[in-house]
C-alpha cells in the first residue's frame, strides 16, 4: 500500500505537525523564493564556491587534472614538464566551459502529498526544486521541467532567470487536478514521464528525478536510458513514518493514489516489525535499482534542514568526480 497515512490519529495523520497543529498554507511563490534567497542560498554561497560545471571535458581554459598519454589525444596538450619527470607521456585535462542546462522530472502525484509532521513530501520536492534552480539561473544556466501527475505530464519550457524560477514555482504550487482514484489512469507513471524526458531532452543536460519513487515497476529501465545520455540525480523523497509505524493503537490507513483503506493495530509488535522488515527490503531495492541505472542519488527526509542536505550531496558529488577524475561540479 503507498503512502497509509492514518485516517483518525492525529499524531501520524499526512500532513499534521507534531501537537495537531496542521501543515501551513503554501506560500506565494515570490514569498518562497525570497525566503529560500534570504535562508538556504545565503548560507550555501560561500560553501559551494560558485563552481558549476559539467562533467565534460575539453579544451577549456582551467586545468583540471593530469593523465598518461593515450593514441587518440592531441599531442599539444603533453605536459613535457611532467613528461620529463615521470619518464612518460602526460597530457593536460582541461574542463570544459559551457552552459549546462538543467531539467527536473518532477513526480506530482498523490502520494508525494504525505507527511507525518508541519512539511509534506510536495513541501520538501518544491523548496529543493526552487533552490537549485535558483542556484543555477544565477549563474546563466537554462532549468526547464515536466510535471508528472495523475492527469499526464505538463513541460515548462527551459529559460533562465529568476522569472523562470518563479514561474516553476507558481506551477508547482497549482491545485492537483481531479483524477479517478483506482483507474488506469490513476497513480504514478514514473516510467512513462521518463520516457518523455528520454525524448524531448535533444542535448546533453542535468536532469534531477525529483519523486518518492512510490510507482509500479518497470521505470529503472528508463531511468538506465535517461542516464546513457544524460547526468542524471535521482532525488528521493520520503518521511520517517514510511520506515516505521509508532505504537498509536487502532488506526485506518489509506492509500493515497487508490484510496484503499485497511484497518490496523499498531500496539502489534509483530506487525510493527513485519511493517519494518518490508520497508527495509523496499529501501534496500530502490537503492539497488539506482545503482544499476548508475545515477547519483540524494535523499531528501521531511524532516531534514534543506541546505544541509544539498551540502551533504554537493560533497558527495566532489568526492564520486575525484574518484572518476573528472571536475568537480556542485549541483
Amino acid at each position: 500500500m503507498r503512502n497509509a497515512p492514518p485516517d483518525r490519529s492525529p499524531p501520524a495523520r499526512a500532513g499534521a505537525a507534531p501537537g495537531g497543529a496542521g501543515p501551513q498554507a503554501p506560500e506565494r511563490a515570490d514569498a518562497l523564493l525570497r525566503r529560500l534567497e534570504w535562508t538556504a542560498l545565503r548560507r550555501l554561497d560561500g560553501l559551494l564556491q560558485g563552481n558549476y560545471r559539467t562533467l565534460a571535458r575539453g579544451s577549456g581554459l582551467d586545468l583540471a587534472d593530469l593523465r598518461e598519454y593515450q593514441p587518440e589525444d592531441d599531442v599539444r596538450h603533453i605536459d613535457w614538464n611532467v613528461t620529463a619527470r615521470l619518464q612518460a607521456p602526460h597530457v593536460r585535462v582541461f574542463t570544459e566551459e559551457r552552459e549546462m542546462g538543467a531539467c527536473f522530472v518532477l513526480d506530482r502525484s498523490a502520494s508525494v502529498d504525505f507527511g507525518s509532521g508541519a512539511r509534506t513530501k510536495r513541501t520538501v520536492q518544491t523548496e529543493f526544486t526552487g533552490l537549485v534552480a535558483r542556484l543555477l539561473t544565477r549563474h546563466g544556466n537554462r532549468v526547464g521541467a515536466l510535471l508528472g501527475d495523475d492527469a499526464g505530464a505538463r513541460w515548462i519550457p527551459s529559460r533562465g532567470g529568476r522569472a523562470q524560477v518563479l514561474h516553476l514555482l507558481h506551477a508547482l504550487q497549482q491545485p492537483q487536478p481531479a483524477a479517478a482514484r483506482g483507474g488506469a489512469a490513476a497513480g504514478t507513471r514514473l516510467g512513462a514521464w521518463l520516457d518523455a524526458a528520454g525524448r524531448a531532452l535533444k542535448r546533453r543536460a542535468t536532469v534531477f528525478v525529483v519523486s518518492d519513487f512510490i510507482s509500479p515497476t518497470g521505470w529503472e529501465r528508463p531511468l538506465a536510458r535517461l542516464a546513457e545520455r544524460h547526468d542524471v540525480v535521482a532525488v528521493r523523497l520520503y518521511d520517517p513514518l514510511e520506515q516505521a509505524l509508532p505504537d498509536i493503537g487502532l488506526v485506518t490507513l489509506r492509500d493515497a493514489e487508490t484510496g484503499e483503506q485497511l484497518l490496523v493495530d499498531t500496539h502489534d509488535r509483530l506487525f510493527r516489525q513485519r511493517f519494518a522488515r518490508i520497508a527495509a527490503a523496499r529501501e534496500d531495492a530502490l537503492r539497488t535499482a539506482l545503482g544499476h541505472a548508475g545515477v547519483d542519488a540524494v535523499e531528501l527526509s521531511t524532516d531534514d534542514g534543506l541546505p544541509e542536505a544539498v551540502m551533504r550531496f554537493a560533497e558527495q558529488r566532489r568526492r564520486r568526480s575525484r574518484l572518476r577524475g573528472a571536475p568537480s561540479r556542485v549541483a
